[in-house]
């Protein structure tokens, strides 16, 4: 059986730490960039969806019908309590 030695185990924890810098570093490089995509397909999918919903209210022709007038009952009564 093999045991550990110290310096295997410093090079291990100083890998991992370099590692986790790295991924940092790139990670401020790219993901402005990402999210610089993101917003901007984003953006595209409002304005199509925008677009749609304007469409076919301007194309489409709206006729007004003229509301039927309402039977009259008979008049209101506004009642008030007496104590």
């Amino acid at each position: 059986m093999q045991t550990a030695s110290f310096v295997g185990f410093f090079r291990t924890i100083l890998i991992i730490i370099l590692i986790y810098y790295v991924l940092k570093f790139l990670a401020r490089l790219i993901m402005p960039l990402l999210l610089r995509k993101m917003v901007q397909k984003a953006e595209e999918s409002f304005k199509q969806q925008a677009n749609q919903q304007q469409e076919p209210s301007a194309t489409s022709k709206t006729t007004f019908q003229n509301p039927k007038p309402k039977k009259e009952v008979g008049e209101y009564i506004d009642y008030e309590e007496v104590d």
